[in-house]
């Protein structure tokens, strides 16, 4: 644990670009973060204390490895170096899920001895593009996709064999097929060649079904942190009508849900809008209602149909939200907001436009580290309207 409070040693940082602070202490880190977040929003209200991490290595639970063939090392696994597409072979990762790293060497093995080539971006020939692992950490389910550049995977009930003999802890393979000139890691087919096809996992009490395109956040122990914090910001009595934007699988709502009386989710990517349906069930939730749509149009068609809503939870993308969304949010006119921002800069220009634009104020806001080692860092702000003033 001293090592790990410490900073640590990689011997590919410099080339991989992915973490900023590896030979940094990590209450160093803390503190570097803290600034960063109160130079940034301050001026709109209280910046509290960031919340770190006791254990900070290893706590991702979702691995991507892009595969590639190098001349005089063969087939090779590891990420991209920052800004270009140039392979940096990984062998091991301090910040991902130790089983999902051993298994991404083992399919590395693996398709050398199945002969198995790696796909080569610059003519567009070979097979295997990238593999990407999803751990669930409550339950210890492992999911497995193959990313293929075509459908076929010789050999396939034999590789499938192999990898799970060598890893019997691996509930589900899915090959994917991406067969484009595309920087994007997964394709629109899907096959299952092993288990249910997805994978489980406890969150705040919660069991959510996770799928291969699903958004979930990679850190399960910060994330218990920041939705706990961000509850605590809505003040749900259990009476109110709540809008969870940008949902995801429905952490949020069906986290919230026992709090609220009633709560809508609304998000864009249609497989995680069908895993949050299949999560209320699976939970027994019942005041929960899930739309498949753009966050600001739906939205916007609330504020125009003259419905109430009392809190809404936003947890936009890197990029923020859009002004169709904040101008529907202050027509909407809701209680309270409670917005979650994995992006510093795209928050304090989301606030920005809010309190300059209407009668919103930020009450108070809390960094969670959700990303040790690295430059990333998670906000929750509570938001609420001035006394006396009623949103334009």
């Amino acid at each position: 644990m001293e090592k790990k409070k410490a900073g640590f040693s990689c011997p590919v940082a410099n080339k991989c670009g992915g973490c900023r602070y590896t030979d940094t202490p990590y209450p160093e880190q803390l503190k570097i973060k803290q600034k960063r977040v109160e130079g940034l929003i301050k001026e709109f209200g209280k910046v509290n204390s960031i919340i770190g991490m006791e254990e900070p290595a290893h706590y991702r639970n979702k691995v991507h490895a892009v595969f590639d063939f190098q001349k005089g090392r063969g087939i090779v696994s590891g990420i991209y170096q920052e800004k270009s597409h140039k392979v940096v072979p990984v062998e091991g990762c301090l910040l991902e899920n130790e089983k999902a790293g051993d298994i991404i060497l083992s399919v590395r093995r693996l398709a050398k001895s199945f002969k198995i080539k790696a796909y080569d971006e610059d003519n567009g020939y070979g097979l295997l593009r990238h593999v990407l692992v999803r751990v669930g950490h409550a339950t210890g389910e492992i999911m497995v996709v193959l990313v293929l550049g075509s459908p076929i995977l010789p050999s396939k009930k034999s590789f499938v064999n192999e990898l799970c003999k060598l890893h019997p802890e691996i509930t589900t393979i899915l090959i994917n097929v991406n067969n484009k000139r595309t920087s994007m890691v997964l394709g629109e087919k899907e096959q299952v060649i092993y288990g249910k096809g997805y994978i489980e996992d406890v969150l705040c009490g919660k069991r959510f079904k996770i799928s291969a395109k699903s958004f979930y956040q990679v850190n399960p122990v910060q994330t218990e942190t920041l939705y706990k914090k961000a509850a605590q910001y809505a003040g749900l009595t259990g009476k109110e009508t709540v809008v969870d934007a940008y949902c995801g699988i429905g952490t949020i709502a069906l986290t919230v849900a026992g709090q609220a009386g009633k709560v809508i989710g609304v998000e864009l990517n249609r497989e995680a809008v069908r895993d949050a349906v299949a999560n209320a069930k699976n939970n027994r939730i019942k005041q929960v209602d899930f739309y498949q749509n753009d966050a600001g149009r739906f939205l916007t068609q609330m504020a125009e149909a003259g419905e109430k809503v009392d809190v809404v939870f936003m947890d936009p993308p890197r990029s923020g939200s859009t002004k169709e969304f904040l101008n529907a949010l202050i027509r909407i006119s809701p209680k309270r907001v409670v917005y979650i921002s994995c992006e510093p800069e795209t928050l304090a220009r989301d606030l920005k436009y809010l309190t300059a634009n209407s009668a919103w104020r930020m009450e108070e806001a809390t960094p969670v580290d959700m990303f040790p080692f690295t430059e990333g860092i998670e906000v929750v702000c509570a938001l609420s309207r001035r006394k006396g003033k009623k949103a334009n």
